[in-house]
């Protein structure tokens, strides 16, 4: 795999990626709006050079090698995650399935909506993202880029904002929006382990799948794998979530969330609630 070296000081809006769960505050309408109070921390974070472990598990960026989508995935892949896809990225992780579920149930929210239409994820665009990153990228000017179609109320309006700002810096653009289940902001895509931030759109626009391997990429390369093994869930919240993550109780609704996930796997069962939309 292609390594990316990762600086001690990285790029990251308060490493919570905005997430469905926090940040993306999910309404009756299936709409998504940001979290004001989630954007205010810095857009750095700085790693404790005194702090081992974390330097040593973030020296190295994993790249982004989405693995073939399961069979079983070809009808739904806009729609659900499945079980197995569960268990190929709870594989690639090194972690339980039970784990993995219990965590994208809370940060992506009981909807799991990855997409507002087939081809179309859900985003969230960010005014102040893209002046920032207009005056720091020279990306390319998109005049022809077209507003999805189908689209209504809330999804329409974000696609419209992002649509617009494309025509005028269509990296800026895109580094300026939250993207897909997870709601990782474009100017992740290092993170994310890819190597712009137009590949990691477009891997994002495959399927609910590529959004969940992106997802687990994420979680390693932002220094949040070992947590997740060791299911030290107040450790994974503190670094996804920021520091409201005990206020807010996503500790203790991914531990509660696990031991239903592990209750269910020793009995054999499938919670469907947690594939199906």
């Amino acid at each position: 795999m292609n390594r990316l070296l990762v600086y001690s000081i990285i790029s990251l809006m308060s490493v919570s990626a905005f997430n469905a769960g926090a940040a993306c505050k999910r309404t009756t309408g299936g709409e998504a709006k940001v979290a004001s109070e989630d954007i205010a921390p810095k857009d750095s974070i700085l790693v404790n050079p005194k702090d081992s472990a974390l330097v040593k598990e973030m020296a190295e960026m994993v790249s982004l090698v989405l693995s073939e989508m399961p069979k079983s995935d070809a009808k739904v892949k806009y729609t659900t995650l499945t079980d197995e896809d569960f268990e190929i990225v709870a594989k690639e992780l090194g972690v339980e399935v039970a784990a993995i579920k219990a965590v994208v149930r809370i940060e992506a929210g009981p909807k799991l909506e990855g997409f507002w239409a087939p081809g179309v994820p859900v985003v969230n665009y960010v005014q102040s993202l893209f002046n920032k990153y207009n005056g720091k990228t020279k990306g390319r000017k998109q005049k022809d880029a077209k507003i999805p179609s189908g689209l209504t109320g809330y999804a329409l309006k974000e696609w419209t904002s992002l649509t617009n700002a494309r025509k005028i810096n269509a990296t800026a653009a895109d580094m300026g929006c939250y993207w897909g289940m997870f709601q990782i902001g474009g100017f992740n895509y290092k993170l994310c382990g890819c190597e712009s931030v137009e590949e990691m759109v477009a891997k994002i626009c495959e399927s609910e799948f590529s959004q969940l391997e992106m997802f687990g990429v994420f979680i390693r390369n932002a220094g949040m794998l070992e947590a997740l093994k060791k299911k030290d869930w107040a450790a994974f919240a503190r670094k996804y979530n920021g520091p409201s993550y005990a206020k807010r109780g996503y500790h203790t609704r991914m531990a509660k969330e696990y031991a239903n996930f592990k209750s269910k796997a020793s009995e054999g069962k499938t919670d469907n609630k947690n594939n199906k939309k």
